[in-house]
Protein backbone atom coordinates (compact mmCIF):
# COMPACT_ATOMS: atom_id res chain seq x y z
CA UNK A 1 0.00 0.00 0.00
CA UNK A 2 1.29 3.46 -0.90
CA UNK A 3 2.69 5.44 1.99
CA UNK A 4 2.84 9.17 2.56
CA UNK A 5 4.86 11.03 -0.09
CA UNK A 6 8.53 11.33 0.73
CA UNK A 7 9.65 14.96 0.99
CA UNK A 8 13.17 15.36 -0.31
CA UNK A 9 15.14 18.50 0.32
CA UNK A 10 14.20 20.28 -2.92
CA UNK A 11 14.20 23.86 -1.68
CA UNK A 12 11.46 25.26 0.53
CA UNK A 13 8.61 23.07 -0.82
CA UNK A 14 6.82 20.86 1.66
CA UNK A 15 4.80 17.67 1.62
CA UNK A 16 1.58 19.66 1.56
CA UNK A 17 2.52 21.24 -1.78
CA UNK A 18 2.97 17.93 -3.59
CA UNK A 19 0.39 17.16 -6.27
CA UNK A 20 -0.07 13.65 -7.59
CA UNK A 21 -0.08 13.22 -11.37
CA UNK A 22 -1.52 10.54 -13.63
CA UNK A 23 -0.47 9.75 -17.18
CA UNK A 24 -3.28 10.64 -19.59
CA UNK A 25 -1.56 9.80 -22.84
CA UNK A 26 1.10 10.59 -25.41
CA UNK A 27 0.44 12.99 -28.28
CA UNK A 28 2.52 12.98 -31.42
CA UNK A 29 3.49 15.95 -33.51
CA UNK A 30 1.49 16.50 -36.71
CA UNK A 31 4.48 18.16 -38.38
CA UNK A 32 7.53 16.44 -36.90
CA UNK A 33 7.73 12.66 -37.10
CA UNK A 34 9.27 11.15 -33.99
CA UNK A 35 8.35 14.11 -31.77
CA UNK A 36 6.04 13.49 -28.81
CA UNK A 37 4.45 15.21 -25.83
CA UNK A 38 3.68 13.24 -22.68
CA UNK A 39 0.48 14.51 -21.05
CA UNK A 40 0.28 14.29 -17.26
CA UNK A 41 -2.87 15.24 -15.35
CA UNK A 42 -3.31 16.34 -11.75
CA UNK A 43 -5.27 13.70 -9.85
CA UNK A 44 -7.73 16.04 -8.14
CA UNK A 45 -7.98 18.78 -10.75
CA UNK A 46 -8.36 19.66 -14.41
CA UNK A 47 -4.89 20.88 -15.27
CA UNK A 48 -2.50 18.98 -17.53
CA UNK A 49 1.28 19.07 -17.59
CA UNK A 50 2.65 18.44 -21.12
CA UNK A 51 6.31 17.40 -21.36
CA UNK A 52 8.22 17.04 -24.64
CA UNK A 53 9.99 13.67 -24.87
CA UNK A 54 11.97 11.72 -27.43
CA UNK A 55 10.72 8.86 -29.59
CA UNK A 56 12.51 6.09 -27.66
CA UNK A 57 11.17 7.28 -24.31
CA UNK A 58 7.68 7.68 -25.81
CA UNK A 59 7.79 4.09 -27.06
CA UNK A 60 9.06 2.81 -23.72
CA UNK A 61 6.26 4.60 -21.86
CA UNK A 62 3.66 3.41 -24.39
CA UNK A 63 4.79 -0.20 -23.96
CA UNK A 64 4.45 0.08 -20.19
CA UNK A 65 1.01 1.71 -20.53
CA UNK A 66 -0.64 -0.37 -23.22
CA UNK A 67 1.44 -3.55 -23.29
CA UNK A 68 0.48 -4.00 -26.94
CA UNK A 69 4.06 -4.26 -28.20
CA UNK A 70 6.04 -7.13 -26.71
CA UNK A 71 9.80 -6.61 -27.10
CA UNK A 72 11.69 -9.88 -27.67
CA UNK A 73 14.40 -8.60 -25.34
CA UNK A 74 14.26 -6.11 -22.44
CA UNK A 75 14.39 -2.41 -23.25
CA UNK A 76 16.73 -0.22 -21.22
CA UNK A 77 14.01 0.62 -18.68
CA UNK A 78 13.02 -3.05 -18.42
CA UNK A 79 16.66 -3.93 -17.81
CA UNK A 80 16.85 -1.38 -15.01
CA UNK A 81 13.71 -2.87 -13.47
CA UNK A 82 15.14 -6.41 -13.66
CA UNK A 83 18.42 -5.19 -12.18
CA UNK A 84 16.65 -3.39 -9.33
CA UNK A 85 14.47 -6.41 -8.59
CA UNK A 86 17.52 -8.66 -8.40
CA UNK A 87 19.15 -6.40 -5.81
CA UNK A 88 15.90 -5.64 -3.98
CA UNK A 89 15.82 -1.96 -4.88
CA UNK A 90 12.36 -0.41 -4.83
CA UNK A 91 11.35 2.75 -6.68
CA UNK A 92 8.89 4.34 -4.27
CA UNK A 93 7.96 7.46 -6.20
CA UNK A 94 9.03 10.03 -8.76
CA UNK A 95 9.00 13.77 -8.06
CA UNK A 96 9.18 16.40 -10.80
CA UNK A 97 10.83 18.94 -8.54
CA UNK A 98 12.10 21.78 -10.72
CA UNK A 99 11.33 23.67 -13.92
CA UNK A 100 14.05 25.88 -15.41
CA UNK A 101 13.88 27.45 -18.90
CA UNK A 102 11.26 24.96 -20.00
CA UNK A 103 13.20 21.92 -18.78
CA UNK A 104 11.66 19.67 -16.12
CA UNK A 105 13.99 18.12 -13.53
CA UNK A 106 13.00 14.93 -11.73
CA UNK A 107 14.20 12.68 -8.94
CA UNK A 108 13.58 9.01 -8.34
CA UNK A 109 13.06 8.08 -4.70
CA UNK A 110 14.44 4.57 -4.11
CA UNK A 111 14.68 2.29 -1.10
CA UNK A 112 16.90 -0.67 -0.25
CA UNK A 113 17.22 -2.25 3.17
CA UNK A 114 14.95 0.52 4.53
CA UNK A 115 17.43 3.19 3.38
CA UNK A 116 16.06 5.85 1.02
CA UNK A 117 18.15 7.36 -1.75
CA UNK A 118 17.42 10.18 -4.22
CA UNK A 119 18.59 9.72 -7.81
CA UNK A 120 18.54 12.50 -10.39
CA UNK A 121 16.93 11.53 -13.72
CA UNK A 122 15.44 12.93 -16.88
CA UNK A 123 11.69 13.21 -16.45
CA UNK A 124 10.95 10.88 -19.37
CA UNK A 125 13.21 8.16 -17.93
CA UNK A 126 11.85 8.65 -14.42
CA UNK A 127 8.27 8.22 -15.62
CA UNK A 128 9.13 5.17 -17.72
CA UNK A 129 10.57 3.59 -14.58
CA UNK A 130 7.70 4.72 -12.35
CA UNK A 131 5.29 2.83 -14.62
CA UNK A 132 7.31 -0.36 -14.38
CA UNK A 133 7.50 -0.15 -10.60
CA UNK A 134 3.88 1.01 -10.29
CA UNK A 135 5.22 4.02 -8.39
CA UNK A 136 3.26 7.27 -8.05
CA UNK A 137 4.34 10.46 -9.80
CA UNK A 138 4.27 13.86 -8.08
CA UNK A 139 5.13 17.45 -8.79
CA UNK A 140 5.02 20.57 -6.66
CA UNK A 141 2.03 22.87 -6.79
CA UNK A 142 4.13 25.85 -7.83
CA UNK A 143 5.37 23.93 -10.90
CA UNK A 144 1.83 23.01 -11.88
CA UNK A 145 0.75 26.61 -11.32
CA UNK A 146 3.53 27.75 -13.65
CA UNK A 147 3.39 25.13 -16.42
CA UNK A 148 0.01 23.44 -16.07
CA UNK A 149 -2.63 24.08 -18.74
CA UNK A 150 -6.28 23.18 -19.24
CA UNK A 151 -6.04 20.69 -22.08
CA UNK A 152 -8.44 17.96 -23.13
CA UNK A 153 -6.72 14.70 -23.99
CA UNK A 154 -7.75 12.60 -26.99
CA UNK A 155 -10.16 9.70 -26.58
CA UNK A 156 -11.10 6.86 -28.90
CA UNK A 157 -14.18 8.77 -30.01
CA UNK A 158 -12.73 12.25 -30.30
CA UNK A 159 -9.44 13.63 -31.54
CA UNK A 160 -7.76 16.62 -30.00
CA UNK A 161 -9.11 19.94 -31.20
CA UNK A 162 -7.18 22.29 -33.49
CA UNK A 163 -6.54 24.57 -30.54
CA UNK A 164 -5.16 21.70 -28.47
CA UNK A 165 -3.04 20.51 -31.38
CA UNK A 166 -1.56 23.99 -31.62
CA UNK A 167 -0.54 23.88 -27.94
CA UNK A 168 1.17 20.52 -28.42
CA UNK A 169 2.89 21.66 -31.62
CA UNK A 170 4.19 24.77 -29.90
CA UNK A 171 5.65 22.63 -27.14
CA UNK A 172 7.27 20.18 -29.51
CA UNK A 173 8.64 22.67 -32.01
CA UNK A 174 9.85 25.06 -29.31
CA UNK A 175 13.24 25.07 -27.63
CA UNK A 176 12.96 21.67 -25.96
CA UNK A 177 16.14 20.28 -24.48
CA UNK A 178 15.52 16.55 -24.92
CA UNK A 179 16.84 14.91 -28.07
CA UNK A 180 14.07 14.13 -30.55
CA UNK A 181 14.76 11.56 -33.23
CA UNK A 182 12.68 11.46 -36.38
CA UNK A 183 11.27 8.65 -38.53
CA UNK A 184 10.89 10.13 -42.01
CA UNK A 185 9.02 7.29 -43.74
CA UNK A 186 5.40 7.99 -44.70
CA UNK A 187 3.22 5.12 -43.42
CA UNK A 188 -0.11 6.59 -44.55
CA UNK A 189 0.10 4.80 -47.91
CA UNK A 190 0.00 1.31 -46.36
CA UNK A 191 -3.06 -0.78 -45.52
CA UNK A 192 -3.81 -1.81 -41.94
CA UNK A 193 -2.77 -5.37 -42.73
CA UNK A 194 0.55 -4.17 -44.12
CA UNK A 195 1.07 -1.87 -41.14
CA UNK A 196 0.49 -4.69 -38.65
CA UNK A 197 2.94 -6.90 -40.52
CA UNK A 198 5.48 -4.07 -40.57
CA UNK A 199 4.91 -3.48 -36.85
CA UNK A 200 5.65 -7.13 -36.05
CA UNK A 201 8.77 -6.99 -38.19
CA UNK A 202 10.00 -3.75 -36.58
CA UNK A 203 9.54 -5.22 -33.09
CA UNK A 204 11.34 -8.42 -34.08
CA UNK A 205 14.24 -6.35 -35.41
CA UNK A 206 14.11 -4.22 -32.22
CA UNK A 207 13.58 -1.03 -34.24
CA UNK A 208 11.31 0.53 -31.62
CA UNK A 209 11.44 4.03 -33.07
CA UNK A 210 9.98 2.72 -36.33
CA UNK A 211 7.53 0.58 -34.37
CA UNK A 212 6.32 3.66 -32.52
CA UNK A 213 5.70 5.53 -35.77
CA UNK A 214 3.81 2.57 -37.25
CA UNK A 215 1.79 2.17 -34.07
CA UNK A 216 0.82 5.85 -34.25
CA UNK A 217 -0.40 5.42 -37.83
CA UNK A 218 -2.47 2.38 -36.82
CA UNK A 219 -3.94 4.28 -33.85
CA UNK A 220 -4.98 7.18 -36.08
CA UNK A 221 -7.16 4.83 -38.14
CA UNK A 222 -9.01 3.27 -35.22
Amino acid sequence: MFKRPFCANFGTSTIMSLVRLNIKGISYSQTQNGAYALILSEEDGDRKLPIVIGAFEAQSIAIALEKEIKPPRPLTHDLFKNFADRFEIIVKQVIIHKLVDGVFYSSIICERDQIEEIIDARTSDAIALALRFKAPIFTYKNILDKAGIYLKTPTKDKDVSKEEEAVIEELITGEDKETVRRVTEDFSKYTLKELNEMLDEAVTQEDYEKAAAIRDEISKRK
